[in-house]
C-alpha cells in the first residue's frame, strides 16, 4: 500500500509551529513555562478525539497516552519533545511551505538579508522537488522537535483510521522541558511502562542516533571586593575582570563548540551576569566518553584555582552538577530496540546512519534509567535559528519508519 502522509504531516507542523512553547532554563517551575501546556491540551484534546487511552498530563508535565494493543506482545513507547530551543526568538513563529522547490535560494519575507542556500547547506540541495517548511525569518521554526510531534501524530492517526493494523501495545509520550535538560522524570519509566521506546528527535533522513554527548553542566560563582571607585586603589577586587581572566585563559583554540567537530568534546561559556561585585559563568561540558568529561571538569576546576591565587581578597567557587550520560553504554548491552529500527529503515530502502550525535535527547536519560531509546531521524535542518528547514517528504519518510516498528516489534516473540 502507498501511502502519502506529507499534507497530514504540514498541516500539522504548521499548526503546532505556531503556538509559542520555549522552555526558560532560568524558571525553576515545572514544566520551566507555562505556555509549554499550550501545546500539551492541544495534543492532549487530539489524542482524546483519536480515542486513545489513559490520556493524561503528568504532574511533570508530560502528556502520555495509550493505545491498546491488539495483540500480545511487549508495549512499545514514542516520544518527542513539545518544548523549543531557549537560545532564539520562538514567539510569534510563522510557518510557511515552499511547494516543488526549485533549487535556488531561498529568502524570507521578514528578514530580507537573510538567505537558506543549496550552496551553503548541501542536504538541502537533495531536495529539489519537496515541500520545503521554514520559518519566516525574525523566529526559528520549532520543527525541533514539533516535527517529531506531527510525525507522531500522523502515525496515531493512521493506526486509528486503520483499524485492521495488528500490533502491540502503544505508548506516546510528550515530554517538555528536553531543550533545557529537564526532560525525563524520575517518574516517567514508570509511567511509561515499555520494554524499549523511539525518540522522533533527529535530522537527515536515516539517521538512528545510538550515542550522544556524556554531559555535566558548571556554574562558577565569582564575589569580588565592592567599593566606591573613587576610593578603589588597592582595595577593589573587580569580579568582572576575574571573569574575563577565566574566560581569556580556557583552550579556545582547541576546546570550545566553534573549533571542535565530530567526536571531540568541548567547554561551552553559555552565560555571564553580573556586576563588578559578583559575577557568575554558566559553563556546559560535553564529550562522549566520561574520562574526558572528567577532564574537563579538571581544566575549569585548576582555572579557577590559579585565577584564584592572583586575588586572595576574591572568592572564586565552581559547582558541577550532573546532566546526562552517553547512551551507547546501555544501548551496547540491549540491542535490540536498534536492530529493529535497521531493519525498519532497510525494509523502507532507507539506508541506515548511525552517528555520535553532538548533543543529548529525552532518549539519552530514559536510556539510563532503564528504557533503552534511539534516537530517529525527522529530516528537521538547522535548528534553534532562523534559517531552519524541514522538507514533509523526509517527515513522510520518518511516519513510514514508525510504522514499519510498530510492525516488526509486533512479530517478536516476546
Amino acid at each position: 500500500m502507498s501511502l502519502d502522509f506529507k499534507n497530514e504531516l504540514a498541516e500539522r507542523l504548521i499548526r503546532y509551529a505556531s503556538i509559542d512553547s520555549q522552555s526558560d532554563e532560568e524558571s525553576a517551575t515545572v514544566p520551566s513555562s507555562k505556555i509549554q501546556y499550550d501545546m500539551l491540551y492541544l495534543l492532549e484534546k487530539e489524542l482524546k478525539e483519536l480515542n486513545l487511552i489513559d490520556v493524561k498530563i503528568t504532574d511533570y508535565g508530560t502528556l502520555i497516552a495509550t493505545i491498546p494493543g491488539k495483540i500480545k506482545g511487549a508495549a512499545i513507547g514514542f516520544l518527542a519533545h513539545v518544548d523549543t530551543a531557549p537560545q532564539f526568538n520562538a514567539s510569534n513563529v510563522k510557518p510557511r511551505i515552499i511547494k516543488n522547490y526549485d533549487g535556488s535560494d531561498i529568502k524570507f519575507p521578514d528578514d530580507e538579508n537573510l538567505i537558506l542556500s543549496p550552496k551553503e547547506f548541501s542536504y538541502l540541495s537533495e531536495k529539489i522537488g519537496h515541500d520545503i517548511i521554514t520559518a519566516s525569518g525574525k523566529t526559528l521554526l520549532g520543527a525541533d522537535d514539533k516535527a517529531g510531534i506531527a510525525i507522531i501524530m500522523t502515525a496515531v492517526n493512521f493506526l486509528i483510521s486503520n483499524q485492521n493494523e495488528n500490533h502491540s501495545e502503544i505508548r506516546i509520550a510528550f515530554t517538555t522541558d528536553e531543550e533545557i535538560g529537564r526532560g525525563v522524570h524520575k517518574n516517567l519509566p514508570d509511567d511509561l511502562n515499555v520494554k524499549f521506546a523511539y525518540t522522533f528527535d533527529g535530522g537527515k533522513v536515516g539517521e538512528i542516533d545510538n550515542e550522544t554527548f556524556s554531559a555535566d553542566s558548571a556554574e562558577v560563582l565569582i564575589k569580588g571586593v565592592s567599593i566606591h571607585p573613587g576610593d578603589a586603589k588597592n582595595e577593589m577586587v573587580n569580579a568582572i575582570h576575574l571573569a574575563s581572566e577565566i574566560i581569556n585563559n580556557l583552550p579556545l583554540k582547541t576546546m570550545t563548540p566553534e573549533v571542535t567537530e565530530k567526536r571531540e568534546g568541548f567547554i561551552h561559556a553559555t552565560d555571564m551576569i553580573g556586576n563588578s561585585s559578583e559575577m557568575i559563568i554558566k559553563f556546559i561540558l560535553r564529550d562522549f566518553e566520561l574520562k574526558g568529561l572528567d577532564e574537563k571538569k579538571e581544566i575549569l576546576e585548576e582555572l579557577c584555582k590559579k585565577i584564584q591565587v592572583t586575588e586572595p581578597r576574591a572568592k572564586i567557587n565552581i559547582f558541577f552538577k550532573r546532566q546526562y550520560r552517553n547512551m551507547r553504554y546501555w544501548l551496547d548491552e540491549n540491542r535490540m530496540p536498534l536492530e529493529i529500527a535497521e531493519k525498519a529503515l532497510h525494509n523502507k530502502c532507507i539506508q541506515p546512519i548511525k552517528k555520535p550525535i553532538r548533543g543529548g535527547t529525552d532518549g539519552s536519560l530514559l536510556t539510563e534509567k532503564g528504557v533503552p531509546t534511539p534516537n530517529i531521524f525527522t529530516g528537521m535542518q538547522n535548528v534553534h535559528g532562523a534559517l531552519e528547514w524541514v522538507s514533509t517528504s523526509d517527515m513522510a519518510l520518518a511516519t513510514e519508519v514508525m510504522l514499519e516498528i510498530i510492525k516488526l516489534n509486533s512479530n517478536l516473540k516476546n
